[in-house]
């Protein structure tokens, strides 16, 4: 097999994936303390078309070097928005409609897989800081709490894994 060369994959510019209809999925940083995390959930988050972050309490913000490193870019395709608290961000989304959507391992999760995001549906996933995890006043305001199944000797997957693994199943539920 031969590796794709850049013109064989056709991506899309900047101007032309803005354009493009995304997924109603929003992707909420709570307090996420590395900026090389932040970056790696940008890039994910252009890969799978989701409609934009929210980047809340000590997240850092574009422009970044640091960000910069791990998103390649998708800083700048990905819409974003700040929020000095998690919690009032998360107030503006439900008043939206979206259904608030906790990955954190907490007594009464579900399990991510058994799970079924519904068409018709906006989503927002909240993703917790590295040590401390998603805060507890999050945690009470989300409408469901999705966890990983993990079956090896830590209890945790980095978060930026962790956000990747969700928008996949969330993106594979709602693939326009």
């Amino acid at each position: 097999m031969e590796k794709k060369t850049i013109w064989d994959l056709q991506r899309d510019s900047v101007e032309q994936y803005r354009e493009k209809g995304k997924l109603p999925i929003v992707v909420v940083l709570d307090n996420i303390r590395s900026l090389n995390n932040v970056g790696s959930v940008f890039r994910t988050a252009d890969a799978f078309l989701v409609e934009r972050l929210m980047l809340c309490g000590i997240t850092a913000t574009p422009p970044s070097a640091e960000i910069h490193k791990t998103a390649l870019g998708a800083e700048d395709s990905v819409a974003w928005e700040y929020h000095e608290s998690t919690t009032d961000c998360l107030q503006q989304l439900k008043s939206q409609g979206y259904t608030i959507c906790c990955l954190e391992q907490v007594k009464g999760s579900v399990e991510m897989q058994k799970y079924t995001p519904e068409q018709g549906k906006g989503y927002a996933i909240v993703l917790g800081n590295e040590v401390n995890g998603v805060e507890q006043a999050v945690v009470d305001m989300s409408d469901v709490c999705l966890e990983i199944p993990q079956f090896g000797t830590k209890h945790s997957l980095n978060v930026s894994v962790s956000g990747g693994l969700a928008m996949w199943h969330f993106f594979k539920a709602l693939k326009l």
